[in-house]
């Protein structure tokens, strides 16, 4: 853990990365599209090091709508191009394929600073996003589960209860 001070860091943060660390060695970028996007950085020793957060898509559609008024919400669904012809298809674009933009963005960044690594999404609203991403190995649905399993195995192997 090389993040301070270590208290801060969420623990979905955590075990994202714990899970990550399972399923690929390090280095890793773990991108968490959930509530929050989060993006988790491991370096090759597989040292815990920090990462960005950004406002999640369900928020920013939030504030969105809240503040403009001539937009109402939308379904997300892959648009059928770049340049949307409609509000509803530019929406989807700007949204999906620039949040897309944004976690390849942000993976390259990290790769400036950790040299190649595997990146790995999870999240709820992964599925609409990863398939529109160029910088993603893998999409694991399951990861933070995974890694809050490994942990609770770790801490009852540590006590020396059986589980």
């Amino acid at each position: 853990m090389r993040y301070d001070p270590p208290g801060d860091v969420g623990p979905d943060r955590l075990v994202d990365a714990v899970g990550a660390l399972d399923l690929s060695p390090a280095p890793l970028v773990v991108v968490d599209l959930g509530t929050a996007t989060t993006f988790n950085a491991v370096s090759a020793a597989g040292e815990y090091l920090g990462g960005a957060l950004v406002p999640g898509i369900a928020i920013s559609l939030d504030a969105l709508f809240s503040h403009a008024a001539a937009l109402r919400r939308v379904e997300l669904v892959p648009p059928k191009r770049s340049i949307g012809g409609s509000t509803v298809e530019a929406l989807r674009s700007g949204v999906l394929l620039g949040y897309a933009s944004l976690v390849d963005g942000m993976c390259r960044r990290f790769e400036d600073e950790l040299g190649p690594c595997t990146v790995i999404a999870t999240g709820g609203l992964a599925p609409l996003v990863v398939e529109h991403c160029t910088e993603v190995d893998r999409h694991e649905p399951w990861l933070t589960l995974h890694g809050l399993r490994i942990v609770y195995q770790r801490e009852i192997a540590r006590r020396g209860v059986s589980a």
